[in-house]
């Protein structure tokens, strides 16, 4: 397995002099038929080296996540004849907790991390959540995470959900205010509690009506100050996407759906090759809350972008995602990943939200709309939500367009 990634006798017999050989060899055979590159295998195998002196694992046994962060922390201060001085980041603590952690995993002999508490009753309320509201993943992500941050919070001062009280919640928040959060922060916090203590009294695991006494501060939805950057600023924004490097001509493809149809995050990401028919020019967009099918016509600059990708920068691979992920193994792509592509062009624009990601841009589509005189009805069900009341946010910026009822033409970006 050795000759297959080294080119050097002396380097090839070490590894194989080394503990632990079998396993190694899982694990890197593992890699490549996975699809990683030969450098990332190469590194790998290096680095499993290091773990093996630094953890001094002569034989397989079970490893847990504090004794990884012990050797990370010393491999990182170690200077000397193991230590290749031309790359330092070979010494950082992450690299060797990421290699670590997955190569024990795939061994099965990572020590589990102690349960979170109340893990049990966040599940469920993650469940209830899902199944019987429908809420969408990120949105169940958020309010699952806000609810475990109060029940950690609680858990650390020795409570419990049968004691907790109005005094609990009240002292929780006021040490986030001291902590900086600000006070739309309090505000999303505060409407994950609640949501989670409603369904926690449901449940009989606490009193009742805490809920109700779940005050936040007063913060106005319609905040004068836009969410999203204007037209010309999108056009800036394309012009950054300009190029031919596969992450250019990704990037340009991801803002054009992003902008010109005002799609959610989830929603570009999710799209697949065939959800695009290009002999009728329109495609199919799988609705990321409530569900729900919605087609558009494929616009001719956005075509234009997607072609691109696909015929110049997107690997060959079976995976029939659309957009996929910027290193092997290849994968869909992330929504951190997506997050990057907007908000680093934003930067270089000097252009400054309070969200630099996705969503700035449909409130950019939105407001567009709204500017060329499209109904908030329309642009509801342009962007796929339920009702007025969602799009209404908008009308703050242009109240005399309100006035205005006109068929909206996709414009030319150039």
């Amino acid at each position: 397995m050795f000759d297959q990634i080294y080119q050097w006798p002396g380097v090839i017999e070490r590894h194989r002099q080394a503990p632990l050989r079998t396993e190694r060899e899982r694990f890197l055979r593992h890699l490549l038929d996975k699809g990683y590159c030969r450098s990332k295998v190469l590194g790998t195998a290096t680095y499993m080296l290091h773990i093996i002196r630094v953890l001094e694992l002569t034989e397989l046994r079970v490893v847990h996540e504090e004794e990884i962060e012990k050797g990370a922390n010393f491999w990182a201060e170690y200077r000397g004849p193991l230590r290749d001085c031309r790359h330092h980041h070979y010494g950082a603590p992450k690299c060797f907790i990421t290699v670590a952690r997955s190569w024990l995993r795939f061994l099965g002999v990572l020590g589990l991390p102690p349960e979170a508490p109340f893990h049990e009753q966040v599940e469920l309320y993650s469940h209830s959540l899902r199944f019987h509201q429908g809420l969408a993943t990120t949105t169940i992500r958020g309010y699952s995470n806000r609810a475990h941050a109060f029940l950690k919070w609680l858990a650390a001062r020795g409570g419990d959900l049968r004691t907790v009280s109005m005094t609990d919640i009240d002292e929780f928040l006021a040490q986030k205010r001291a902590e900086g959060w600000t006070r739309r922060g309090i505000v999303t916090q505060c409407q994950s509690m609640r949501s989670f203590l409603r369904f926690a009294e449901m449940q009989g695991w606490c009193a009742p009506d805490l809920a109700l006494g779940i005050r936040g501060p007063r913060v106005s939805k319609y905040d004068a100050r836009p969410k999203g950057p204007a037209w010309t600023q999108v056009r800036q924004l394309l012009k950054l996407a300009e190029g031919t490097e596969p992450e250019q001509r990704r990037a340009k493809a991801l803002l054009l759906l992003l902008t010109v149809y005002g799609l959610r995050c989830r929603e570009v990401l999710n799209l697949r090759l065939e959800d695009f028919d290009w002999r009728s020019e329109i495609f199919t967009v799988h609705r990321a809350k409530r569900g729900g099918i919605q087609q558009f016509p494929i616009q001719y600059e956005v075509g234009e972008a997607i072609l691109n990708y696909l015929h110049y920068a997107r690997p060959r691979v079976n995976d029939r995602h659309l957009f996929l992920g910027e290193r092997r193994p290849w994968g869909p792509l992330q929504h951190d990943a997506v997050w990057r592509t907007v908000s680093r062009r934003m930067r270089k624009l000097q252009i400054e939200f309070d969200h630099m990601g996705a969503h700035s841009l449909r409130h950019a589509c939105a407001t567009q709309l709204l500017k060329k005189g499209v109904s908030l009805q329309a642009i509801a069900d342009f962007l796929g939500h339920r009702d007025m009341h969602s799009v209404s946010i908008y009308a703050k910026h242009d109240i005399r367009n309100l006035r205005k009822v006109a068929d909206f033409r996709l414009a030319g970006l150039r």
